[in-house]
């Protein structure tokens, strides 16, 4: 670094050309002109200043800015006695460029260099560089090396030391460095937690709601590093209390951290992951300045929580409001809303837009584009984009197509694929077994299904799952082996869940076996208690046979417990705007005119009703 006491053994005009050539070094990186980097070198050689410690270090910073790590390595070559700020400068470009192998070969020959010793900076950068790396190994090499050198109480290289410790995946030595600090800042407590909630964290428990709590009791309050690190274990359980997630958005506002990007963004997808995606849209109203990642965070919450009408509109308001371009992820948030809806135009728009910006080659959009038109209706289109050359196909691009192939009733085909999937030597998992399994159960192709599930057990070593299960019982039912079906239930690995149970319950409507599905439905709401739609179902069932007193005692079970049935809602999308219809419904704008339609269509109805009995009589 520069400093005054330069003047002491340079003259005055000597200074002056000193801080010119810096200023011109300085420029070159504003202007981003490795040119003019290498004027301002040639003329520090012409001067004769190729010794000067100062005007080194910066050259050799601006060379590893522009990626020029030769001409770097040679500034520090011509340079006579060198001191640690030039090793670390020269360590530091190899860092910035990813060049970790050569950075720590650096590293070892400084520290074998009898004239100079690593200091905090030297130490700390390669605690950084190890974690990146993550080579324990390494990391341990350069924390042995602080012991020795004095360094291991110091507060930065501790914080980068825990750091690496936390990216090898070594909590129990992080632990250790934090608890042998004699002291500690808000860093080296924001890196410890978000170690801590790293360490297979799911959820804001008690012991790390102490350790926030001994943070403050030593005096630090929590920074935006600190709530980014706990925040995303807030909103995994919307019915857990106290509401942690709140509490650290009043913690927010209270100290003023504002909703800067980060921030915003995970607030958003906190709130978006406990079902609150209202709360997280106060947030992004809230925020002074949005970029595509929080315009990203916003409609992926949407998305998820069920709202493709809101998603798609902030879609087109980020562009045409804001100005601004959606990315990758962007594009994969706001495409399964495009599948909810069944709005096939504007996920033909969107897939232009992939095209046009050449994203076509990206293997998850054009997953994403595969399931989008196969649950839209569209599989021709479909075929053509996992037939595309463009991208390498992986596993999820073959199961996509599969499930695609299954959804509109095409067994043969889904199962001529999944042979060409196999044949391959592509990697099977439960989501491909599952897409092959429904294809079969659609079309009817029993033996074949029953062969695949043998041979992915078997063969695949691919375990049960529940999903698997339910996908062989669907099978079974739907070729009215009833009985086969509950034999399989009754000998799962794995205990039956409410999607198995479910697919007896659909197969005994469709043969008419009550029994069966009496049966069924009763497992289901003792698994499934707090879901009102099996309540309603049994109550129907025994409805239909006149067993009174029995549908009854459900009705009032279900008032005891206060479960209420969710409307049935239907929607249909002209010229881009979706109409949503409930089960007497009469909030809709048009729902009058709606209504006479309907008796009209009702009174035209039997009147064919009643001359077709006419003719039928007179003949």
């Amino acid at each position: 670094m520069m400093n005054l006491s330069y003047r002491n053994y340079t003259s005055a005009a000597a200074f002056d050309q000193v801080l010119t050539l810096l200023h011109y070094i300085k420029l070159s990186i504003i202007n981003n002109s490795l040119k003019l980097n290498q004027k301002t070198h040639a003329r520090i050689l012409i001067l004769g200043l190729s010794q000067n410690p100062f005007l080194a270090t910066k050259l050799m910073s601006a060379y590893s800015v522009f990626g020029n790590l030769t001409d770097s390595k040679l500034v520090f070559q011509m340079f006579n006695h060198k001191n640690v700020y030039l090793w670390n400068t020269l360590i530091n470009g190899y860092v910035r460029n990813s060049e970790y192998i050569k950075a720590f070969e650096y590293f070892k020959e400084m520290c074998c260099c009898c004239c100079c010793c690593c200091d905090d900076y030297t130490l700390a950068t390669m605690a950084k560089v190890s974690g990146e790396m993550r080579n324990l190994v390494a990391g341990k090499l350069v924390h042995g090396r602080s012991v020795r050198v004095g360094f291991d109480s110091d507060i930065v290289v501790s914080n980068s030391l825990m750091s690496m410790y936390c990216k090898c995946s070594s909590f129990g030595d992080c632990r250790k460095v934090f608890d042998e600090m004699p002291q500690r800042n808000v860093g080296s407590w924001s890196v410890f937690l978000a170690g801590y909630v790293g360490f297979g964290k799911r959820s804001f428990d008690q012991e790390l709601l102490g350790l926030i709590k001994c943070m403050q009791i030593d005096g630090m309050k929590l920074d935006g590093f600190t709530i980014l690190s706990i925040l995303p274990l807030c909103g995994v359980d919307s019915r857990k209390w106290p509401d942690y997630g709140g509490e650290l958005h009043c913690y927010i506002v209270r100290n003023g951290l504002g909703f800067d990007v980060h921030l915003g963004c995970c607030l958003i997808d906190m709130y978006s992951k406990s079902g609150r995606v209202f709360e997280g849209r106060r947030v992004f109203d809230q925020m002074r300045s949005r970029n595509v990642y929080t315009w990203t965070a916003i409609i992926n919450g949407y998305t998820k929580n069920g709202d493709s009408d809101e998603a798609l509109s902030l879609f087109h308001e980020m562009q045409v409001k804001d100005g601004i371009e959606p990315n990758r992820v962007t594009l994969l948030s706001v495409l399964p809303a495009c599948n909810s809806h069944g709005c096939l135009r504007i996920g033909k728009q969107i897939h232009g837009f992939v095209v046009r910006k050449v994203l076509n080659c990206n293997v998850s959009l054009s997953n994403a584009l595969i399931d989008m038109y196969s649950k839209c209706g569209s599989l021709d289109l479909a075929i053509r984009v996992f037939e595309d050359e463009s991208f390498c196909k992986d596993a999820i691009s073959w199961t996509s197509m599969i499930s695609g192939y299954g959804l509109h009733g095409k067994g043969e085909e889904a199962l001529s694929l999944y042979s060409k999937m196999v044949l391959q030597g592509l990697s099977l998992d439960t989501i491909t077994v599952v897409g092959i399994l429904s294809a079969c159960g659609r079309s009817g192709l029993i033996d074949e299904g029953l062969k695949i599930y043998d041979s992915v057990i078997n063969d695949h070593g691919i375990k049960p799952t529940v999903e698997i299960c339910a996908c062989v019982v669907d099978m079974l039912g739907r070729s009215g082996q009833l009985d086969q079906a509950l034999n399989f239930i009754e000998g799962m690995p794995v205990k039956p869940g409410p999607s198995v149970w479910g697919a007896l319950v659909s197969a005994s409507v469709i043969h008419g076996n009550t029994k069966m599905q009496e049966l069924a439905y009763r497992f289901l709401i003792e698994i499934e208690p707090e879901n009102s739609s099996n309540f309603i179902s049994i109550s129907n069932l025994y409805a239909s046979s006149k067993q009174w007193d029995v549908v009854a005692d459900v009705r009032t079970k279900m008032r005891e417990s206060g479960m209420r049935k969710e409307p049935g809602c239907s929607w249909i999308n002209i010229n881009s705007t979706t109409h949503c219809f409930y089960v007497a419904d009469k909030a809709h704008p048009c729902s009058y005119s709606i209504y006479e339609m309907l008796e009209n269509l009702k009174f035209v109805m039997k009147g064919s009703n009643q001359s077709s009995s006419d003719n039928e009589i007179q003949t």
